[in-house]
């Protein structure tokens, strides 16, 4: 019984260190912080999304390192357009994935389209992965992170 407890106690702290990684994205996410974004990934994390080929211009919607993670979030937060809202209900973990999504259709309207997926590792990001759904796909068709 006490082996089952210190796996208990020992998931529902990962849980809470993912869970804290939620919020505080989010926080650096409004406030276009980037040192405090940064600082939530690992040295050695990769980012992979649709806007890293697009606003870099590169072969691969990879971002590897963290130093190079804090330059892409920097040209992101400049260049994000009005149609980039947080709305989110929630999110899912097992204390090392988190994930979540930012639906088309908020109460408020229409917002980018994205389910994030971050793999924690030591209570930072390690991999994070964005994927679009159609209307954030069509805000980069539109080339409005470009304006």
């Amino acid at each position: 019984m006490t082996e089952q407890a210190d796996t208990h106690a020992a998931n529902a702290q990962a849980v809470q260190a993912v869970e804290r990684v939620y919020h505080a994205w989010d926080a650096a996410l409004g406030a276009k912080d980037v040192e405090a974004a940064s600082a939530l990934y690992a040295p050695d994390c990769r980012l992979e999304s649709p806007l890293v080929r697009h606003l870099l211009k590169s072969e691969e919607g990879i971002v590897a390192g963290r130093d190079k993670l804090r330059e892409f979030v920097r040209v992101v937060f400049e260049r994000t357009p009005p149609v980039r809202h947080r709305y989110r209900d929630g999110f899912f973990t097992d204390g090392r994935k988190l994930m979540w999504e930012y639906p088309r259709q908020t109460p408020d309207g229409e917002q980018m389209d994205f389910v994030e997926v971050m793999e924690i590792h030591d209570g930072l990001i390690q991999r994070h992965c964005v994927y679009w759904g159609w209307y954030g796909v069509k805000v980069l068709e539109q080339d409005r992170y470009h304006r």
